[in-house]
């Protein structure tokens, strides 16, 4: 208990515990010399403050805050104020409680995050390697046979390679989210941009299982991260296809006041009410009876972190046998601050060939990616460094059309080095693609208006289009 002057007046037996003092070393002495020097000289303002309006509250909400052990080491604590009226004037009463244990346990979860982190990252790199050389391989194999029983095969291999894909995504993403590394970019954005291209996602997967995609048309704007967004939709939907087995998938839009409420209902199986309270934990998959669940039961745990990050509010409903809905709500933006239409850019004209310089030091990815551009009609040189990638352009004399190289190379060197290396040999700002399995954010935050850039495992079609605009373009 502390007068107006900030004399101690009263301690009770646990400051011997707490502070180290005997209660009567401290009664009559300044509340000054339980603070670390470094805030001795601001306490007599707060303490003014907090007597010209004296409300129960936390001190210092939001701030780190340190007392001063007798024996001269500084420890975290959390003081709570309450004023106290006497006939003496007004008292403050300070509750002060040590946290030292609870800051240490903190710092270790946050510290095991982000050895996860880094983990999962590690992780996600290296599994991406050789699944982006299947995808090379298996688009390769498709192109050199004419064999529909083949064909049927490589399909049907590409399908568990895009189902590998997804779980992989999945867990960095959730691993993201947790490490706190995802940072929204907040922006007005029309919706039925992210309509559109959802319908392009996802209409041939629900056709496959005999469903009717259904997406309304929507004139609103929202503000919002429409990335985040999207991936969002994108888990509500997927999973309203998982689980419905005939019938239809909806998106739909409704316009409010401040804000716009987005809908994914489905006639699928529904979920029990006992089930809807666990469905946004991770790894909890719904009951499909006999049906062994698919996925790793992630998508509804991103969807509810990445909710929480934009703000939006998240609600479901459900009915066993008859279907689900789920919904976000996302705040109204400004339809002025849009930018103007782009006029639709004229179709790509083929590209029967050129020259490519590939850079990799993986040989497995070298071998790959070759096969699939020399069947696609390109001519290929190789090389594993900028110096290899230098020597091979003198060696060959012939000048790439085109540079694609991997981000992270052997000792320490990255394809960004490779583009400096191969566009000051050959004196012109040659077309570049950088393709990364590392997804962490040392490459998220690197300046990379240099070159496209493409993220492991990429899509065939992704990559043949990206390398036909830049031939065609350069």
């Amino acid at each position: 208990m502390v007068d107006d002057h900030g004399t101690i007046v009263y301690a009770n037996s646990r400051v011997k515990e707490v502070l180290g003092y005997a209660r009567e070393e401290l009664v009559g002495g300044p509340l000054e010399a339980l603070l670390p020097e470094r805030y001795r000289a601001m306490h007599p303002q707060h303490q003014a403050t907090f007597a010209a309006s004296p409300n129960p509250r936390p001190m210092g909400a939001g701030l780190e805050l340190y007392a001063l052990h007798k024996d001269g080491h500084e420890f975290p604590v959390e003081i709570s104020l309450s004023p106290v009226t006497t006939e003496a004037g007004l008292l403050i009463s300070s509750a002060i409680r040590d946290v030292s244990e609870q800051k240490k346990l903190e710092r270790e979860l946050k510290e095991a995050n982000r050895a996860k982190s880094r983990f999962l990252a590690a992780a996600s790199h290296d599994l991406r390697q050789p699944m982006q050389t299947l995808n090379l391989l298996n688009r390769a194999a498709k192109s050199i046979t004419t064999d529909q029983n083949h064909h049927a095969i490589i399909e049907k291999q590409q399908k568990s390679l895009d189902s590998m894909s997804r779980l992989l995504n999945s867990l960095l993403n959730i691993s993201k989210l947790e490490a706190g590394v995802v940072r929204p970019d907040i922006s007005d954005y029309a919706i039925q941009a992210i309509f559109d291209d959802l319908r392009a996602e996802f209409e041939a997967q629900a056709q496959d299982k005999g469903l009717e995609l259904i997406i309304d048309r929507c004139e609103d704007v929202v503000h919002t991260d429409p990335v985040l967004l999207c991936e969002i939709l994108e888990n509500l939907i997927s999973n309203a296809i998982r689980y419905t087995r005939k019938g239809f998938v909806h998106l739909r839009c409704f316009h409010r006041k401040l804000s716009i409420r987005l809908e994914v209902l489905d006639t699928g199986i529904g979920i029990s009410s006992d089930e809807l309270d666990h469905i946004f934990d991770e790894f909890h998959q719904v009951d499909q009876g006999t049906s062994r669940p698919e996925g790793l039961g992630l998508g509804l745990s991103i969807v509810t972190r990445t909710a929480e990050l934009l703000g939006c509010s998240l609600e479901v409903s459900s009915n066993t046998g008859e279907g689900s809905t789920f919904s976000v709500t996302v705040p109204r933006g400004d339809e002025s601050s849009l930018p103007s239409t782009a006029v639709n850019p004229e179709p790509l004209t083929g590209v029967t060939g050129g020259w490519i310089l590939l850079v990799d030091d993986e040989p497995a990815i070298v071998d790959a990616t070759r096969m699939l551009l020399e069947s696609e009609g390109f001519d290929v040189l190789t090389a594993a460094s900028a110096e290899e990638a230098v020597a091979s352009i003198n060696e060959s004399r012939q000048s790439p059309d085109l540079l694609l190289t991997d981000y992270h190379l052997r000792s320490g060197e990255t394809g960004l080095n490779v583009i400096d290396a191969v566009r000051g040999q050959l004196q012109f700002r040659i077309p570049a693609i950088l393709i990364s399995g590392d997804t962490s954010d040392s490459v998220a935050v690197t300046d990379l208006e240099c070159a496209a850039f493409l993220t492991k495992p990429v899509a065939v079609d992704d990559l043949l289009a990206e390398i036909h605009l830049l031939i065609q373009d350069s």
